[in-house]
C-alpha cells in the first residue's frame, strides 16, 4: 500500500475585497455590471467562472432586448432539465432593476414531465403566443430546429448556456444550428460558459463565427480575489497503487464539506462494484447508524462521536436517489451549513450544481475532460460565512507494468497533468505582455512594487482591481489586428489549453530527456497557433505565439520560484505545511530573478518542467521510470512537417545573424534547426533520385 504524498501543484491566495459580490445601483455585481454594457451586440460571448453570476447576467440582457431591442422572445437553452431552475423567477426589482424577471411555469419546459422530443410542440405553441421568456434543454432546442427550421427564431434571443457543448465538429448538432442561424443573421445570441475549450480539444467555434461575437471575459482571480470570505484555493493530484478505497481515508477528512466523486465504472480504479465502494468509503468513516426517514442521507458516527450526514446519489434506485437529490436542492435549507456533510456522487453533482458549502472536491480518477474537471472544481469555489479555504484533489492510479492497459494508464496521467497545469492558468490573474522600450512609463492603476516603476529595467505591474498582471518582456512581438490584439487580451486560456492538451507535446515536455524547448515553444505552439488562428499573417501569428507561451511558462517559474522559497506557510486542517503565497508574489520573484526578461530567455525554458518536479514527488520512482519508458519507446525522430517549421525558424536566423545555423553548433536550439534544413535537404534529394 502507497502513500499519496499531499503537494498541492498550486496554491493560490486570495485578497478577500468582497468586490465580485458588491452589487451596483441596479442590483448588478461587477460581472455582470460588465456583461450588461454590451447588452447591444447582437453576439455575445460571456465566459465566466462557476458563481460568479452568468444566469443573472443574462436575465439583466434579456430583458433589456425584450423591452428596448424590441426581440419578439427570449429563448434560454441549458446542457439538462436540473439547470433550468437557475431561470426561475427573480425580483430583480427589489434590488434596483427596472423590471422583474418573470418565467410562465408552462414555459419552463424543464419542469414539464415528459422527454425532449414530446416537447417540440409545446415549443411550437410558444413560438406562435405572445409569451416573452421559454426555458428548455439543448436537446429540445435541437429537435425544434430540425423540426421548423432556424427560420422561426428571426428577431429572437437564443441565450446558449454551457456554451463548451458546442463544437465545431460538423457532427456536433447543437454547434451546427449555431452556425445555421449565424449565416442567417437573423437572431440574437448568448453564447455563456466557465470554460471556453472542450476536453475533446475540438474548436467550440469556427474562427470565422468566432470573431462575430462581442466578448465580455471574467477570470476566476477576479472572482474568487473579490469574494468575502474564501482566502485560499489548492489544486493538486496525489497517485497511489492498489485500491483507492484502500487509499481514500488519507485524502479525505471528515471535517471538511466534501463532494466525493468515485471513479466511472469503465475506467481503470473502479472496482466495478459501486454500490460496494460506497459501502467500503462509508465504513472506512465510522459506524453506520442508519437513514435520515426524512431526507435519506446515511448516518455515520465517527471515532470522535461526531454523526456525519452522508448524500448518497451513486445508488440507482430511483426511490432512494431521487429522495436524496430532493432533499439536497431543499432551497429552505440552502443557508444550512449543517444540512449535509459528505455527498458522494458518480455522473451526478457536476455541472450546474450548487453547494456553496463545499470546501474539498475530492475525484477518483481521471475524467473524460478538462471541462469536467473545471466543473467539478467550480463546486468548490463558492464564497460562504466561516470558509475560508478550498481545494481540489485528484487521486489517480499509478501506471502498473502488469496492467494490460498500462498504455492507457499512462495517458490517464498525462491528461492528469494537463488538467493540473490548465487550472493553473485559468486561475492566474490575465497577463497584459508589452514589449520593453527605453521610453515606456508607468501605467496608471498598476503596482509595481516596493521601489516602484524602473524605466531602465523589464517591470512588473499589478492591477488587483481588474485582475491584471502586466509584464514588459524584451524582444516581444505585438499584435497588429484587432483580431490578434483580441486572442492576446481574451484567449490565452484557450490556447494553453490546446497546448496541454496536445499529446506529443506534453510527452516530450515531460520525459525527453534530449528535449530542446524551442521545440515545444516554437515549432510545436507554432503550430497550434496556424491551425487555432488561421486567419491571422505570420506576423500575428507569431505574436500570439509568444503571448501564449508567456503565460504558461510565467505561471510556471511563479510556481517553481514559490516551492523552491520564499512565502510563508500554515498549516491546513490535516497538520500538512501549506503554502500561503500568492502566484503573483511567485511572478514577480522570478522577474526579478533573471537579469533581463526577454522573449528569447522565455522561448528557452521548457514548460513542462515544473510539472515534472511536482509528478517526481508524487508518484513512485519506479512507476515514474515504466512510464519514461513506454513513452520514449514510441518517440519519433522527426517529422517532414516539423522539419519545414525548424526550416522557417532557420530562415529567420539567417536574416539575424547573416548565416545560416551549424549543425556543429554549441546552442542546442541552433543545432536543431540545423538538423531541421539538413533532413529536408536530404528529403529533397532522395525524392529527386527516386
Amino acid at each position: 500500500m502507497s502513500n499519496p504524498i499531499a503537494i498541492p501543484s498550486v496554491s493560490v491566495t486570495y485578497a478577500q475585497d468582497g468586490t465580485s459580490t458588491r452589487p451596483n445601483a441596479l442590483g448588478m455585481r461587477p460581472m455582470q455590471e460588465r456583461a450588461y454594457q454590451k447588452r447591444g451586440e447582437q453576439y455575445l460571448l460571456i465566459k465566466s467562472p462557476p458563481a460568479s453570476g452568468k444566469s443573472r447576467a443574462l436575465m439583466f440582457i434579456a430583458l433589456d432586448k425584450l423591452e428596448n431591442q424590441k426581440l419578439k422572445q427570449a429563448i434560454i437553452v441549458v446542457p439538462e432539465k436540473a439547470i433550468g431552475s437557475s431561470f426561475h423567477n427573480e425580483p430583480l426589482s427589489q434590488f434596483g432593476f427596472w423590471a422583474d424577471w418573470q418565467v410562465e411555469p408552462k414555459w419552463n419546459l424543464c419542469d414539464a414531465p415528459g422527454n425532449d422530443g414530446g416537447k417540440v410542440g409545446a415549443m411550437q405553441k410558444f413560438l406562435a403566443s405572445d409569451a416573452k421568456i421559454l426555458i428548455c434543454t439543448h436537446a429540445t432546442f435541437r429537435f425544434a430546429l430540425d423540426k421548423f427550421g432556424v427560420e422561426v427564431l428571426d428577431d429572437r434571443l437564443i441565450a446558449i448556456d454551457e456554451f463548451h457543448h458546442v463544437s465545431a465538429n460538423p457532427d456536433n448538432k447543437l454547434g451546427d444550428r449555431v452556425r445555421q442561424l449565424m449565416a442567417r443573421d437573423k437572431t440574437h445570441i448568448i453564447a455563456m460558459t466557465g470554460s471556453y475549450f472542450r476536453g475533446d480539444a475540438e474548436a467550440v467555434l469556427h474562427p470565422e463565427d468566432e470573431s462575430r461575437f462581442d466578448t465580455v471575459t471574467y477570470t476566476y482571480y477576479e472572482q474568487l480575489n473579490g469574494y468575502q470570505y474564501l482566502k485560499q484555493l489548492d489544486i493538486g493530484y496525489y497517485f497511489y497503487a492498489g485500491s483507492y478505497t484502500d487509499e481514500i481515508v488519507r485524502v479525505l477528512n471528515p471535517k471538511e464539506k466534501t463532494i466525493l466523486h468515485i471513479p466511472n465504472v469503465n475506467s481503470r480504479e473502479s472496482t466495478k462494484d459501486k454500490i460496494r465502494e460506497v459501502e467500503h468509503i462509508i465504513e472506512e468513516l465510522g459506524e453506520w447508524q442508519g437513514t435520515d426517514p426524512s431526507t435519506g442521507f446515511q448516518l455515520v458516527k465517527t471515532a470522535d462521536g461526531t454523526i456525519l450526514k452522508i448524500a448518497d446519489l451513486v445508488d440507482d434506485d430511483p426511490t432512494k436517489r431521487d429522495r436524496v437529490s430532493v432533499a439536497l436542492k431543499d432551497s429552505k435549507h440552502k443557508d444550512d451549513r449543517d444540512r449535509i456533510d459528505i455527498i458522494i456522487a458518480l455522473g451526478m453533482a457536476k455541472e450546474g450544481f450548487d453547494w456553496i458549502w463545499c470546501e474539498h472536491a475530492l475525484t477518483i480518477g481521471y475524467r473524460s475532460s478538462l471541462t469536467e474537471i473545471i466543473q467539478i472544481i467550480g463546486r468548490a469555489t463558492r464564497d460562504a460565512p466561516g470558509k475560508t479555504r478550498a481545494r481540489f484533489t485528484n487521486l489517480i492510479a499509478e501506471p502498473d507494468a502488469t496492467e494490460s492497459a498500462v498504455t492507457e494508464a499512462v495517458n490517464d496521467t498525462l491528461k492528469a497533468i494537463a488538467a493540473s497545469l490548465l487550472m493553473e492558468q485559468v486561475l492566474a490573474p490575465r497577463f497584459e505582455f508589452k514589449p520593453k522600450r527605453p521610453d515606456d512609463r508607468a501605467t496608471p492603476g498598476f503596482d509595481y512594487g516596493q521601489d516602484g516603476y524602473n524605466p531602465n529595467k523589464c517591470n512588473v505591474g499589478i492591477n488587483p482591481e481588474k485582475g491584471l498582471i502586466q509584464m514588459e518582456i524584451k524582444g516581444l512581438a505585438e499584435p497588429k489586428s484587432p483580431e490578434a490584439d483580441r486572442i492576446c487580451r481574451e484567449d490565452l486560456t484557450e490556447l494553453v489549453a490546446a497546448f496541454v492538451q496536445d499529446k506529443p507535446t506534453i510527452e516530450r515536455g515531460l520525459f525527453d530527456e534530449e528535449l530542446v524547448p524551442e521545440e515545444l515553444t516554437q515549432i510545436r505552439m507554432g503550430k497550434i497557433i496556424k491551425e487555432k488562428c488561421p486567419n491571422l499573417d505570420e506576423g500575428d501569428r507569431e505574436a500570439v505565439r509568444q503571448h501564449a507561451i508567456a503565460a504558461l511558462t510565467l505561471v510556471q517559474q511563479a510556481k517553481k520560484t514559490m516551492n523552491e522559497g520564499g512565502g510563508t506557510y500554515t498549516t491546513n486542517s490535516n497538520g500538512e505545511a501549506a503554502k500561503n503565497t500568492a502566484l503573483i508574489d511567485g511572478v514577480r520573484q522570478f522577474a526579478l530573478s533573471v537579469t533581463e526578461l526577454e522573449m528569447d530567455l522565455i522561448d528557452r525554458i521548457n514548460p513542462f518542467g515544473e510539472a515534472y518536479a511536482i509528478l517526481a514527488k508524487s508518484m513512485s520512482e519506479e512507476r515514474l521510470k515504466l512510464v519514461a519508458e513506454i513513452i520514449a519507446a514510441k518517440r519519433i525522430v522527426l517529422s517532414v512537417e516539423d522539419a519545414r517549421e525548424l526550416a522557417k525558424r532557420a530562415s529567420r536566423f539567417k536574416q539575424e545573424k547573416g548565416r545560416l545555423p551549424s549543425l556543429t553548433a554549441t546552442d542546442p536550439w541552433e543545432k536543431r534547426m540545423a538538423e531541421g534544413v539538413a533532413f529536408l535537404t536530404r528529403k529533397v534529394k532522395e525524392e529527386k533520385n527516386a
